[in-house]
């Protein structure tokens, strides 16, 4: 999934393409490169931000998804918005990705139910000017996983069906680093929920720590490239559907040679567990 925002203010790339003419082409480029999915977002939702008007965001967001959709790219909308999701469905995206799980607009779940698209459900628990505040936990891990089942179920007794949903273990909302890096460490309790699972690391504030934890420096956010690949590949390996990132060719190759290390260690193991003499 490749990362497109529309946005002045988003804390990579905010302001590059928030001209639809330049938005549109990026997509496009994305698309070329490889994403399977260009995520259209018109609302930041970095540390520290506050909302925009829904006319605002409809206004950014609307026309790249109609554009993009007609090119034959496959568009998600980045919302937490049951009106801007409904505008871009009908404009032709085809997946809803809600960073804030349902909670932000209580209709998003009942608006994606009736349009009957994929529904990306993320652990969210504040708006983002105040979620570094709820970065509190016990247990990140089972209360993620806790938190994200009453969120699945909201959604299907909203009319969302089961097999549309996909779920995001929220890296960075309402969580700081280490919390993040437990959560992508068992991402295997996140797959035993049975949901395909996104996970969203680019350029993030935890591969800045980590890169900072090994001296290697306050890397700015293109800079973490190369590490959020690193991430994609093992995000593959352990199991994520999907990772959504700003610069597809790079984790496209990880996943490649995650999908090639997996294979060949199914491979190894169903041969390790065939008689020598019947081989």
């Amino acid at each position: 999934m490749g990362i497109l925002n529309v946005t002045p203010d988003s804390f990579s790339d905010g302001g590059r393409y928030a001209d639809t003419r330049r938005a549109v082409q990026h997509g496009l480029q994305m698309a070329r490169a490889g994403a399977d999915l260009v995520d259209v977002g018109g609302e930041s939702t970095r540390p520290g931000a506050r909302p925009v008007p829904l006319t605002e965001e409809l206004a950014r967001v609307v026309p790249v998804v109609r554009e993009l959709a007609l090119a034959g790219v496959a568009v998600s909308v980045d919302t937490m918005h049951a009106e801007v999701a409904h505008a871009a469905v009908q404009a032709g995206a085809c997946v809803v990705n809600d960073v804030s799980g349902g909670l932000a607009d209580p209709a998003m779940a009942a608006t994606v139910g009736a349009a009957q698209v994929p529904y990306i459900i993320t652990h969210w628990r504040a708006p983002s000017h105040e979620m570094d505040r709820h970065a509190v936990y016990d247990d990140v891990v089972s209360q993620v996983v806790g938190e994200l089942h009453a969120r699945v179920e909201a959604a299907i007794e909203a009319g969302v069906e089961a097999e549309r949903i996909v779920l995001d273990p929220g890296l960075g909302f309402a969580k700081d680093a280490e919390h993040d890096w437990q959560l992508l460490a068992h991402l295997g309790a996140l797959k035993d929920m049975g949901f395909p699972l996104l996970v969203g690391a680019s350029r993030k504030r935890l591969i800045r720590a980590a890169l900072q934890a090994h001296g290697a420096g306050d890397a700015e956010s293109e800079e973490r490239d190369a590490a959020t690949a690193a991430v994609s590949a093992l995000a593959a390996a352990a199991g994520a559907s999907c990772v959504r990132v700003h610069d597809v060719r790079s984790s496209l190759h990880a996943v490649y040679m995650a999908a090639t290390w997996s294979a060949e260690s199914h491979a190894a193991s169903i041969l390790r567990s065939v008689p020598p003499h019947t081989r």
